[in-house]
């Protein structure tokens, strides 16, 4: 009655059952895994101390941008240069634009540093005169912005001396010298800069339970289904042609071959 399955069309159905269930349990448990791995960070960084807290250091011994250093403050001293404005932002549900101004450090570097922001669009905006000389700057360490991040504007398009997203890649091109790949946010308002308002860090990518975290344990489902729907099948399209073969040997109907 089951002589059907040793034909040559069930060993190919039969090759990729044996095939996709462990495939699909495979995929199922790496995104499992890395849901965990998200949990565990999340732990993690919710038992260190506030990155805002920690001492201040100088920003060559927090590079690169790690979870770790993530919103730690970082110290640099150089002299302010090009300025850009990043349209598009928003604090506390209302919109505006950052100010962002570039830090020539000794090392002849610059660092993006958000001095601020402000409510409204950027053109014809009065922003506030970056301090002149050199100057020491105190802000929270940030990883350069990626298109997955808040805000960002990717579509290109944007007036000159508008920037929509802050990174070394997206600055390179724009001024002659090297940018760090990292940002700072000041912490506190500059002097005579009362109408900007600091902008708090973001965490870290990668260090809570986000909608990705979520994504993955959704994903983690659906592979287990995808495994026990190549089942169910296989078993349907099996009761299906052991019933014909019944039928057949049955007299009840005719034989298909």
């Amino acid at each position: 009655m089951y002589r059907f399955l040793l034909t040559p069309r069930w060993w190919g159905i039969n090759l990729f059952v044996a095939l996709a269930i462990p495939f699909c349990v495979f995929m199922g448990t790496w995104q499992l895994g890395r849901f965990e791995d998200r949990v565990q960070s999340h732990e993690e960084a919710e038992k260190r101390p506030d990155p805002g807290t920690r001492a201040v250091r100088p920003l060559d011994e927090l590079l690169p941008v790690s979870t770790e250093t993530s919103g730690r403050p970082a110290e640099a001293t150089g002299t302010y240069a090009d300025q850009f404005l990043v349209p598009g932002r928003k604090l506390d549900d209302r919109s505006g634009f950052y100010v962002l101004t570039l830090l020539r450090t000794d090392e002849g570097k610059a660092l993006p540093v958000v001095r601020g922001w402000l409510p409204g669009t950027p053109d014809g905006a009065e922003v506030p005169a970056a301090p002149a000389g050199e100057i020491t700057v105190t802000g929270d360490l940030q990883a350069s912005e990626n298109t997955g991040s808040d805000g960002v504007n990717v579509r290109g398009g944007l007036p000159e001396g508008q920037l929509g997203m802050i990174s070394a890649a997206s600055l390179v091109n724009l001024v002659p010298y090297d940018v760090y790949d990292a940002w700072v946010t000041l912490t506190e308002p500059e002097p005579g800069s009362a109408a900007m308002e600091p902008v708090p860090a973001a965490a870290a990518p990668g260090s809570g339970l986000d909608l990705k975290a979520f994504q993955n344990l959704g994903y983690t489902g659906e592979w287990f289904v995808f495994a026990g729907f190549v089942l169910f099948m296989w078993f349907r399209l099996m009761r299906r042609e052991a019933e014909a073969a019944r039928d057949v040997r049955l007299g009840l109907a005719a034989d298909a071959d």
